[in-house]
């Protein structure tokens, strides 16, 4: 079992960046891809993010490429979305979430996760 843990949510003014973290634990030596996710109150979960096992490949989704970087750092178990030019339309709970993979391949539905984080809610004001 993979459990993760998500961090570094708040209330931030437009323009201003935040960095979301998610640490995994349990089983954490297998090959992992990871994404991001968000949902508005009223709205479905949306794809923000994803990031390959290896973190040679990345996605975006149209409305945050340039502005959020998805990373991450194997030997810590953690995987990062840094979230610059921050906009009111960016608030939302975000979720991170992970599956054991063989491939190189990013994922970007909901379905292709198999372990998720409990949310961090991101607030941006105008």
């Amino acid at each position: 079992q993979v459990q993760l843990v998500e961090s570094g949510g708040g209330l931030v003014p437009a323009g201003g960046s935040l960095r979301l973290s998610c640490a995994a634990s349990g089983r954490t030596m297998s090959r992992f891809a990871a994404g991001w996710f968000r949902q508005a109150p009223g709205k479905e979960r949306e794809f923000v993010a994803s990031i390959s096992w290896s973190g040679q490949a990345t996605a975006y989704v149209d409305s945050v490429k340039g502005r959020f970087t998805i990373s991450r750092e194997n030997a810590k178990n953690t995987v990062f979305l840094q979230m610059n030019s921050l906009k009111p339309e960016d608030t939302a709970v975000y979720y991170c979430a992970a599956r054991v993979t063989y491939s190189t391949s990013t994922y970007s539905q909901p379905g292709d996760f198999n372990y998720w984080g409990q949310g961090t809610q991101v607030t941006v004001s105008s």
